[in-house]
């Protein structure tokens, strides 16, 4: 039992009611209930790995996993897309989300996929939303929000429900723990505190801390494309985005790229899968990461562990060019399956255009014609009448000086 209770924390960077946890696992000896919400907004890209590692971990350990497509939660955001979009986003996030599971060897049969919208919408859940509204204060549902929500000088009220919201999904998804990343917290501590107001049981609360961008600060976001790599970059351009990413030589705090190793290729090179009569079962293997570095520098080299890889890169035996090296090769190695399922699919690229169409180009507004004033147009007149006058008065010299040309002189 332990055993589980190490598999299930572990990389994580906080853990809130870890009793709740024993409860389940040691006492009541069954699998642990937990859900991970994402609100299908920008492109997941490859920061996602982060919680696709740990969803691994949880059913590795027996769990029952749920995935929300919170799509009322995508709408609620600042409106940052029309519910008609969102609709085909939560379809994209759905297919893309499964391949990058089956991309790290995790088998997809014991997840459950579950939309926002199918329960929210539920006289229950409605009925709910109000007797917490009826509890919270707005300080306290926008500082629960408030980094996650997009912020804005005037706030709509959308962004005071959002949290609520979150808070209550852990109860209509029956469960005994929510997971998600460090900047939940807030929201995470507002649900400890209000459903017990409502009737309902305190839940435990996972949290992954959140890795670095490519860019100096800051975490990786489908916001900052300067800070993330898509999923379906292909690979000269994975290659590219992380050559031009921050990372100072000997500096291991901040560094996304060695982050990156500890939370994803690292624990994702563990992973296996093995048949246990008809079942496939997770099970651990020697963590491995591979640096094919060149022999001028010391030749290849493999760490199995993130705490020999930051010694060497702070001590400089491992310089910035060689792990970006190692973390480009290994990254594509992940991302071929996936891209290779989207280019092979036409019904996937259809599902893509759908969710993120290209943004429309607005034609340039056509000039106004100029509107003449009364004044000016007294003075064109005025100006041909002149013209007109003085066309009239040179006919007759002109007339005489042709006839003078054409007349030939005898002698």
């Amino acid at each position: 039992m332990a055993d589980k209770l190490g598999i299930i924390t572990q990389n994580l960077q906080e853990v809130l009611n870890e009793q709740i946890i024993k409860q389940a696992i040691e006492v009541e000896q069954r699998p642990l209930k937990i859900y991970w919400g994402t609100a299908p907004t920008g492109r997941p890209h490859c920061g996602y790995f982060v919680p696709m590692t740990k969803i691994a971990h949880f059913l590795q350990a027996g769990c029952h996993v749920k995935i929300l497509l919170a799509d009322l939660h995508a709408f609620l955001d600042n409106m940052k897309a029309p519910l008609e979009l969102v609709a085909y986003r939560v379809k994209y996030y759905e297919r893309i989300l499964k391949s990058m599971l089956t991309s790290i060897g995790v088998p997809i049969d014991k997840l459950t996929f579950v939309v926002g919208s199918t329960y929210q919408l539920s006289e229950k859940y409605t009925m709910d939303i109000f007797r917490m509204s009826s509890l919270v204060t707005q300080n306290d549902a926008k500082r629960a929000g408030a980094d996650v929500v997009k912020q804005v000088e005037s706030p709509l009220l959308s962004g005071l429900i959002y949290p609520l919201m979150q808070a209550l999904d852990e109860q209509h998804l029956d469960v005994d723990a929510q997971f998600g990343g460090v900047d939940q917290r807030k929201i995470f501590v507002l649900a400890e505190e209000y459903l017990p107001s409502l009737g309902y049981k305190k839940r435990a609360h996972l949290m992954n801390p959140m890795v670095p961008g490519l860019t100096q600060g800051g975490k990786m976001s489908s916001s900052d494309p300067n800070s993330k790599l898509d999923l379906l970059d292909d690979a000269k351009t994975i290659k590219k985005k992380i050559a031009g990413a921050f990372c100072a030589a000997g500096v291991v705090d901040g560094n996304g790229l060695i982050a990156f190793v500890e939370y994803v290729l690292l624990p994702v090179s563990k992973l296996s899968v093995t048949n246990v009569g008809d079942e496939k079962v997770m099970i651990e293997k020697e963590a491995k990461f591979f640096i094919d570095r060149s022999e001028k520098w010391g030749g290849p080299i493999e760490y199995s562990t993130i705490e020999q890889l930051k010694e060497d890169f702070a001590s400089d035996k491992l310089s910035p060019q060689d792990l970006k090296q190692g973390v480009t090769d290994a990254l594509n190695k992940l991302l071929d399956p996936i891209r290779e399922e989207f280019n092979n699919d036409p019904s996937f690229k259809e599902l893509e255009a759908k969710a993120y169409p290209a943004p429309v180009v607005a034609k340039p507004a056509k000039k106004k014609e100029k509107v003449l004033g009364s004044k000016y147009l007294e003075a064109m007149e005025a100006k041909k009448k002149r013209e007109a006058e003085k066309a009239t008065a040179d006919g007759p010299v002109d007339e005489v000086a042709v006839k003078i040309d054409e007349t030939k002189i005898t002698e």
